[in-house]
């Protein structure tokens, strides 16, 4: 009868995975700095870039478009009827796109595209990965990262302040629309009250974190999945790693832009 290896103790195994986590978040460091070296270099295929704004983009416009009325309708549900009541709702729309062009459109945006978008590149990646297609691409001698991690970084780049403008300016319809069913605020005066609030370098500023969230997005899914190893089985959990440090790091990136970008 075989012996079993002794069990790792609980602490042991802990700091097992803390040195992996931070093992995975380096390599994907130096991957997200070998694609923007490849992309300053001009080594873009722009097929598989077609092909990968295609997946990020268009196929993810139907949820941003959904979440997007939601979130205008359900502000007003929230602050308008407030507002109305205390004989401010002239301030109604300054106040929907202030919050939306400053946190809410970058950060949803943000969330959405990690769930649609991200999962896939560290599954495919991770799936690659593991059924040794990295190592054939690389014995003939292509850069893993110039044919798979380019594309997918710049497709996320620009699709993904594409998607949180879409999500801006149909969230800020929205709550024009329920604003003017629901609690009678002229269509003129909800535009009026946007244009006032808003500031000139709102709209750079959120396209900004969009742009910089996506890149995070990339390079931690791609890294993710070009760090998993084990068989088939890891895919998922380095699937569901991938999306929980993505969560984490725009999370913790949005407060430090948010300082720099708005803070007094």
């Amino acid at each position: 009868m075989t012996a079993s290896p002794p069990r790792q103790p609980p602490l042991l195994q802990r700091l097992l995975r803390s040195q992996r986590w931070l093992q995975r978040l380096g390599a994907s460091a130096l991957i997200g700095g070998q694609a923007v070296a490849a992309i300053a270099r001009g080594r873009i295929s722009l097929n598989d870039l077609m092909a990968e704004m295609i997946e990020a983009g268009p196929g993810s416009f139907l949820i941003v478009l959904i979440t997007a009325i939601a979130a205008g309708t359900v502000f007003n549900i929230q602050v308008a009827a407030e507002l109305t009541k205390q004989g401010a709702g002239a301030t109604v729309g300054g106040i929907l796109a202030l919050g939306l062009a400053r946190e809410i459109a970058p950060i949803l945006t943000a969330t959405l595209v990690t769930g649609k978008v991200a999962t896939a590149y560290a599954a495919q990646l991770g799936t690659m990965k593991v059924t040794e297609q990295i190592d054939a691409i690389t014995m003939l001698r292509t850069d893993p990262v110039e044919y798979l991690v380019v594309p997918r970084l710049l497709a996320m780049l620009i699709m993904t302040p594409v998607q949180c403008l879409l999500f801006f300016g149909v969230a800020v319809w929205s709550g024009q629309v329920s604003s003017t069913a629901l609690y009678n605020i002229p269509p003129l005066v909800f535009w009026t009250s946007v244009r006032t609030w808003m500031d000139p370098s709102d709209l750079p500023s959120m396209l900004l974190k969009a742009v910089v969230f996506g890149l995070l997005i990339a390079v931690i899914a791609c890294g993710w999945g070009l760090t998993t190893r084990g068989g088939p089985k890891e895919v998922g959990t380095s699937t569901t790693g991938a999306v929980v440090m993505i969560l984490v790091s725009v999370s913790l990136m949005d407060v430090v832009l948010t300082q720099l970008l708005f803070g007094d």
